[in-house]
């Protein structure tokens, strides 16, 4: 690793391949979720499916987990290095001028983000192992709703989640974009509609996920 994150282009290049790696795990993810709005058994099933997949289980779990900490671990490296090379800039020129609110302070918003991840870990990720592995309890194809629901049963809980997703879109709305500049997608040909296409996507997602967590909470 030390190999491919020598150079700054390099890191760069890592940083974004690592960023589109979770957008599409996003999408996927609200997907599923977004069945529990129509589908009580259509959630169950897929999530049942996810949850006792070997390949899932074994394969994907810990290449996703090793790809979040690369991404934040990584950005805030970069982060830090930007920094320091630009106090003489900042100290000429007006840093806000040249750039957005999100791309300054991505920082913030990704720390947000791990620390929801950290609530999240232990309302979804810690349990399932403890039902799972620790307790050794037999698989009931049919709990999976129920517990996401019971969930966001909690107004408290209920605005942490949906104020994570508020972050999580200021995230995406420069991240995303950033990351297609970073693989070379940066010309008047494309990079109109790459910008509609990551905006849309750092909305709709976010949005969706908020959507969720609402209705559970409104309906239940």
């Amino acid at each position: 690793m030390s190999g491919l994150l020598s150079s700054s282009i390099a890191r760069k290049f890592a940083m974004a391949l690592s960023a589109l790696f979770l957008v599409f795990f996003l999408l996927m993810h609200v997907s599923i979720n977004l069945l529990s709005v129509f589908s009580e058994d259509a959630f169950n099933t897929a999530s049942h499916f996810m949850g006792t997949n070997p390949l899932i289980q074994f394969v994907m779990q810990p290449v996703l987990m090793f790809g979040v900490l690369f991404h934040f671990i990584l950005g805030f490296i970069l982060e830090i290095r930007n920094r320091k090379a630009q106090v003489v800039k900042y100290a000429q020129n007006n840093g806000a001028a040249n750039s957005t609110w999100m791309s300054r302070n991505m920082i913030y918003s990704g720390l947000v983000i791990l620390l929801f991840l950290a609530v999240h870990f232990v309302d979804f990720w810690f349990p399932e192992m403890n039902y799972k592995y620790i307790q050794g309890n037999p698989e009931d194809p049919t709990r999976y709703y129920h517990e996401l629901v019971e969930h966001f049963q909690n107004p408290i809980k209920v605005g942490i989640y949906v104020l994570a997703f508020i972050f999580l879109a200021l995230h995406l709305l420069h991240g995303f974009q950033s990351a297609f500049q970073s693989m070379g997608a940066n010309n008047r040909k494309y990079t109109p509609g790459i910008k509609k296409f990551t905006m849309g996507y750092a909305i709709v997602v976010p949005a969706v996920f908020i959507f969720i967590v609402l209705f559970h909470f409104l309906n239940h």
